[in-house]
């Protein structure tokens, strides 16, 4: 059984951090590129960052110098450390594996 399972959201100040992580399990390919996606109170899930399994790491515009992703192919895991947050960042962030699977989703709430 393949579960993505993410960790570390919480409520945080705005212009603070979090990092987020996600971890897979089951028949995954550690090959798989990986992504963060969001999604806001009434908004449609976005693409946060996503990164190939060689390194290659893609950004949206809204989090380009505040967020970094990266993957640990020997763990399976991917993460997104979010610097300088504010209060637009609030959402449900989801890990996604490119081969088709999405975890549950971790609640990041920025207070301003």
């Amino acid at each position: 059984q393949v579960q993505l399972v993410e960790s570390g959201g919480g409520l945080v100040q705005a212009g603070g951090s979090l990092r987020l992580s996600c971890a897979a399990s089951g028949s995954i390919r550690t090959i798989n590129g990986k992504s963060w996606y969001r999604q806001a109170p009434g908004k449609q899930r976005e693409l946060v960052a996503g990164i190939s399994s060689g390194g290659t790491a893609n950004y949206a515009d809204s989090v380009k110098g505040r967020f970094t992703i990266s993957r640990d192919n020997a763990k399976n895991t991917v993460s997104l450390q979010m610097t300088k947050l504010k209060p637009e960042d609030t959402a449900v962030y989801y890990c996604y594996d490119w081969g088709g699977y999405w975890g549950k989703g971790t609640l990041v709430t920025v207070s301003s």
